[in-house]
C-alpha cells in the first residue's frame, strides 16, 4: 500500500487521535515535546521500546579479528555505538591515543562522546544529521584507517560510500538489535503508533503477527523506516522529518492540526 491519500478530516483521518504509542523509552525528564502534546490536546501517550540492544561479548568480538589499535579514525552514528565501543575497549584494556580522530554523525553523538574521552576539537568532525552530511568531511581525510563500530542491523550508506571511494575501512559489529518481548502488552490498539526504525516494524509483526492497521495512524521517522512501513503493507500517515516539522512530535502535531484543527483543542477543553 502507498501513503494514505484521504483528504483532511475524512476516511481514516476523521477520528481524532486520542492515544499514541511511542516505540521508544519513556523520556527520563518531565520536559518532553510528547508530554506537551499530551497536555495540549488531551492525548494519552504511552512509551514502549519495540527493540532491544544486546552487547556482542568481547569473546565474540575477538572472532571478528578486528585490531582496534590499527585504526586512526572512528565513525560513530549513535550513542549505542559509542557505549559498546568503549565497553569493548575497556574489556580489551585499550586506551584511545590522543591523536585518534572521531567522526560523529551529529552534535548529539559528539557531545555524548565526552562521557568517555576529553575531546580535542581538531580531532573531532561532526555532521549535521545524516551520514551523507559527513561524507564531504570524510573525503578530506583520505589517508586515515577508518573503523566503523555498528549493529548487526545497519544502513548500507556508510559502507557503500567508503568502498566506492576506496577508503581503508573496517566494519565491526559490537552490538545486536533484536525485537523486544511485548507479550505484556494486551494489544496495540492505539490511534497512532510512532516508529523510528525498520527494526521496530519487524518487532510489531514478530509480536503481533495478526496485526491489522484498521484506523490506526502510522508515523515513521526517516526514509528507511517509512519504506519499511510500506513494505509491510501498512499505510503511512505521518512522516518525519519534514521541512516544517523536523521532529516526530512536530510531524504528529502538524497532522493533528491538518486533520482536526481547532476541534482537537475544543474537545480537549470539553473533557475537562
Amino acid at each position: 500500500m502507498a501513503e494514505s491519500k484521504d483528504k483532511p478530516g475524512t476516511g481514516r483521518h476523521a477520528k481524532r487521535i486520542s492515544s499514541i504509542l511511542v516505540t521508544q523509552p519513556k523520556p527520563s525528564s518531565d520536559v518532553s515535546p510528547y508530554f506537551a502534546i499530551a497536555e495540549k490536546y488531551g492525548i494519552k501517550v504511552d512509551f514502549r521500546e519495540f527493540i532491544e540492544v544486546q552487547p556482542v561479548s568481547y569473546k565474540d568480538f575477538r572472532k571478528e579479528k578486528v585490531n582496534i589499535q590499527e585504526h586512526t579514525a572512528i565513525i560513530f552514528t549513535s550513542r549505542n555505538a559509542v557505549d559498546h565501543f568503549f565497553r569493548i575497549c575497556q574489556e580489551a584494556k585499550i586506551e584511545m591515543p590522543a591523536e585518534m580522530k572521531y567522526f560523529c554523525i551529529s552534535e548529539q553523538t559528539a557531545n555524548y562522546l565526552q562521557k568517555y574521552i576529553v575531546l580535542r576539537k581538531r580531532k573531532l568532525f561532526v555532521g549535521q544529521r545524516t551520514a551523507a552530511d559527513l561524507f564531504d568531511v570524510i573525503k578530506k581525510h583520505k589517508g586515515e584507517q577508518f573503523l566503523y563500530p555498528c549493529s548487526d542491523i545497519r544502513k548500507d550508506d556508510i559502507p557503500e560510500f567508503m568502498r566506492a571511494n576506496n577508503f581503508k575501512f573496517t566494519e565491526a559489529v559490537i552490538y545486536r538489535t533484536v525485537a523486544s518481548d511485548l507479550s505484556d502488552l494486551s494489544d496495540v490498539k492505539y490511534d497512532c503508533i510512532a516508529f523510528f526504525s525498520p527494526s521496530g516494524i519487524s518487532s510489531l509483526f514478530i509480536n503481533f503477527p495478526d496485526f491489522e492497521q484498521d484506523g490506526t495512524r502510522i508515523a515513521a521517522f526517516g526514509p528507511t523506516t517509512a519504506k519499511a512501513v510500506l513494505e509491510a503493507g501498512l499505510e503511512l500517515d505521518i512522516e518525519a522529518p519534514q521541512p516544517n516539522a523536523p521532529s516526530m512530535t512536530g510531524a504528529i502535531e502538524a497532522y493533528i492540526r491538518l486533520h482536526h484543527g481547532a476541534d482537537a483543542m475544543k474537545e480537549k477543553k470539553s473533557n475537562k
